[in-house]
């Protein structure tokens, strides 16, 4: 503590661009509020899909006075009753409404050399996928996966849906801080463990947004992404750093996952977007990827995602 002013010193952890602060995702909100319906898709939700399903639909959305061509088992009795009109219910199917987002909080995902972290760079893309899903009248749930035990938050509507996702995104994120700092000696999971929850908790007919780098993926990765992108449809949120997109020529240093400092030699190459071999990868498997630039802010983060999710 400083004697003179009786200050304390400030929490590394907690300041903007390594901590995913709870009031700064829930304002992310204002940024997808105003999306035109042309960036909708028939759905109403982004990563739409093609076919129509059969049946009418699992929850009810209107009430209204019955017109010629209405299917008559779904006549509602009670305001018919009521009223003397006869009124039938509408429905929509609520699995494809339901988005899933996966947060990679590895320790691979807690670094960055711009601006904010790779992990708060993932929170933030959710967060604004998961605000679009909101306003489009979808249900948004979460699965945070890092060192420790997954934290998971059920999909639900409306505004506190959105925010029990976000309390979720940000103690996920401090646990995971929490517990890099305290060890160097932790081990990402393969990132195909999260999609075997996924697998488990998404509805057929859903959508699935993972926010990751896709560091140490598994070997059963592709197989596991293709078979859910079968059954939901998969999109990669790839978050990448400025320092892996153009690293300046030099010397660096690194702790092995064995926490072992080694050296490794950059020659400053340039790798763009457009040929990222992970999205090349992805893009053959049928799965759409959107890039996430770390280093940009949210405004600009979210207008990215917008024209990837359209």
């Amino acid at each position: 503590m400083d004697t003179l002013s009786g200050l304390q010193e400030p929490d590394p952890l907690a300041v903007p661009g390594v901590t995913a602060d709870t009031e700064a995702l829930l304002k992310l909100r204002h940024l997808v509020r105003n999306i035109p319906e042309r960036r909708l898709a028939p759905t109403g939700m982004p990563g739409g899909f093609m076919t129509r399903r059969r049946g009418r639909g699992l929850e009810t959305i209107d009430i209204r006075v019955f017109s010629y061509g209405d299917d008559v088992r779904h006549v509602d009795h009670n305001t018919t009753a009521r009223t003397g009109v006869t009124h039938v219910r509408t429905f929509h199917d609520e699995r494809e409404r339901t988005a899933l987002l996966i947060a990679d909080f590895r320790p691979a995902m807690l670094w960055g050399t711009r601006r904010a972290l790779r992990s708060v760079a993932a929170a933030e893309a959710l967060s604004l996928t998961g605000w679009r899903v909101n306003e489009a009248g979808g249900r948004a749930g979460l699965i945070a996966f890092g060192s420790g035990a997954p934290v998971f938050a059920a999909a639900r509507g409306r505004e506190r849906g959105m925010v029990a996702v976000i309390g979720g995104l940000a103690a996920a994120h401090r646990d995971a801080l929490a517990t890099a700092a305290e060890s160097r000696d932790l081990e990402d999971q393969p990132l195909e463990v999260a999609l075997e929850m996924a697998a488990g908790l998404v509805p057929a007919g859903g959508s699935v947004f993972l926010a990751t780098g896709l560091d140490n993926p598994g070997k059963g990765f592709d197989a596991l992404a293709v078979a859910l992108n079968r059954r939901a449809a998969l999109t990669v949120l790839l978050v990448t750093d400025a320092f892996e997109r153009r690293a300046p020529a030099g010397s660096y240093p690194f702790i092995s996952g064995q926490g072992r400092i080694r050296w490794a030699l950059i020659g400053g190459e340039k790798r763009e977007a457009a040929k990222d071999r992970r999205i090349e990868h992805l893009t053959r498997l049928g799965i759409v990827v959107v890039p996430v630039d770390a280093s940009a802010g949210p405004e600009v983060m979210a207008d990215d995602l917008a024209r990837g999710l359209e």
